[in-house]
């Protein structure tokens, strides 16, 4: 099984100045490389403490001169906020530089107070998404990139330097709707879930991706990335205390970030299944939310945290692991304490399972 970190770059913590937050992330990279960790994550997020990485590329580049085999994933970049043709040099820069390692995850966000202020009409983001989206796989498959849509217009062009290897398996998609799980089918890609309900809720997606990647390509789909909260300590009791304080902090300033209690999902296109959701979470309350996002985490002691693994891995017939270490405010420490548990008592374990 292939199991990563994802790094979410939050600043809920009190009185933290921001540039901590980059210290303590990088920490977490770094202990991920020395425990075995196969990957490390980073999110793309703009202008709240929700979430500060403007630049997951650039931070990536970093963290491959700090290691020397963990692979380095885009969790996602945000291509309706892109160039292409930027897109896909940087990309290609950043496999160069860590000999290899780069795996390119791809979304078209959901907040629109950053669409808002990058001046892109949120409504526009699937067409902007399909159009970059093939634009840059192919750049990355051939070493030139060219666009006839209405948002890039770009002239076949050569990029230099050329691609190190073709990224034929190391692109993903992230989806949290059956309309972007077709998307990621159809271009090939892995698909990256990030997992805030219980995972019975998201099969609708994984099916219509993998029913989609078979009617497409010939062949079963590629393992499904999950990205899931963790909290793993000695006492289990205390995990669950400590991990439902940081989820509860972390799930409402998700609401505020993505306007989930909003009723403008409903009128813009390509985002009518959220409104679902916004309205979902205005019926049962934020708190009955939270529950669920604890239910949906990996939280207990070792052994529990492993079986919950093992009940997923036979709930979606193998799939791939980023867990989320730090999150709501957690303090960098904790975080660490909780990683490395997990890495020396439940990762040697959970990589044997199929992937």
């Amino acid at each position: 099984m292939h199991i990563g970190i994802d790094l979410g770059f939050g600043n809920l913590h009190q009185d933290l100045p921001d540039h901590r937050v980059y210290t303590g992330e990088v920490r977490l990279a770094t202990l991920a490389e020395r425990l075995g960790f196969d990957s490390v994550w980073a999110v793309e997020h703009h202008f709240s403490e929700y979430s500060m990485c403007p630049d997951n590329i650039l931070f990536l580049a970093h963290v491959a001169g700090l290691t020397e085999r963990i692979r380095l994933g885009t969790g996602a970049v945000i291509l309706p906020w892109h160039d292409p043709l930027r897109v896909a040099e940087r990309m290609i820069m950043l496999d160069i530089l860590s000999g290899g390692r780069a795996l390119l995850g791809v979304g078209r966000g959901l907040a629109r107070t950053e669409y808002e202020a990058f001046r892109i009409p949120m409504g526009e983001s699937r067409d902007r998404f399909d159009e970059a989206a093939r634009m840059v796989a192919d750049a990355l498959k051939t070493g030139f990139i060219e666009g006839h849509g209405p948002f890039y217009p770009q002239p076949r062009t050569q990029l230099r330097p050329q691609p190190r290897g073709p990224f034929t398996d190391r692109l993903y998609c992230v989806a949290g709707s059956p309309d972007s799980a077709i998307v990621a089918a159809n271009l090939g890609a892995r698909l990256l879930s990030v997992v805030i309900k219980p995972i019975t809720e998201h099969m609708d997606v994984f099916n219509t991706y993998r029913d989609e990647f078979r009617a497409r390509h010939g062949v079963e789909a590629p393992p499904i990335m999950c990205m899931i909260n963790l909290y793993c300590a000695a006492d289990g009791r205390l995990a669950r205390e400590r991990a439902r304080d940081h989820l509860d902090r972390q799930f409402r300033a998700h609401v505020r970030h993505y306007e989930m209690t909003g009723d403008h999902f409903a009128g813009t296109a390509g985002y009518e299944r959220y409104a679902e959701a916004a309205a979902e979470t205005l019926r049962g309350g934020v708190d009955a939310q939270v529950d669920r996002y604890l239910a949906a985490s990996l939280v207990g002691d070792p052994d529990e945290v492993l079986a919950r693994i093992i009940q997923l891995d036979r709930a979606l017939g193998g799939f791939g692991l980023s867990v989320t270490p730090s999150y709501g405010g957690m303090p960098c420490e904790e975080a660490e304490q909780s990683l490395e548990l997990f890495g020396k008592e439940v990762l040697p374990a959970a990589r044997g399972l199929r992937e």
